[in-house]
C-alpha cells in the first residue's frame, strides 16, 4: 500500500548541511501536502516545515525560518529537507508525512508516515 522512505540522515557537525529525501509510493502523490516531523530522544514528535500540495506555499515554525527549506517534486514523488547552519538541538530522527487535509503543521491531520531518518549533530 502507501509507503513513504526518507532517507540522508547521518552524522554532521555543527554548522554544517543535510539534504534528506522522502519517496513516496501507492498513493497520489500530488493530492497530498508533505510535511516534516523531527523526535528527540525522550521528547514528543514536534511540526517542522509543510509544504503545499503544488508546492506553492510552505509553513514552518518560526525556529526553523531560514535554515530549512522544503520542497517537491511531484514528478518523481519526491519530497526534500534541506537544512542548513545544523545545531545540536537539531538532533533527531526526522520523519516525512502526507495530509489530506492540505498545508497544516498538526500531527494529527497526517495521514501516512514515514519510518524516520536519523539526523545527528555533533561538536
Amino acid at each position: 500500500q502507501v509507503e513513504l522512505v526518507e532517507s540522508g540522515g547521518g552524522v554532521v557537525q555543527a554548522g554544517g548541511s543535510l539534504r534528506l529525501s522522502c519517496t513516496a509510493s501507492g498513493l497520489d502523490f500530488s493530492t497530498y501536502a508533505m510535511g516534516w516531523f523531527r523526535q528527540a530522544p525522550g521528547k514528543e514528535r514536534d511540526f517542522v516545515i509543510a509544504i503545499s500540495r503544488d508546492g506553492g506555499n510552505t509553513y514552518s515554525t518560526d525556529f526553523v525560518k531560514g535554515q530549512f527549506a522544503i520542497s517537491r517534486d511531484n514528478a518523481k514523488n519526491t519530497v526534500h529537507l534541506q537544512m542548513n547552519f545544523l545545531r545540536p538541538e537539531d538532533t533527531a530522527v526526522y520523519y516525512c508525512a502526507a495530509s489530506s487535509y492540505g498545508l497544516v503543521g498538526v500531527s494529527t491531520l497526517y495521514d501516512y508516515w514515514g519510518q524516520g531518518t536519523q539526523v545527528t549533530v555533533s561538536s
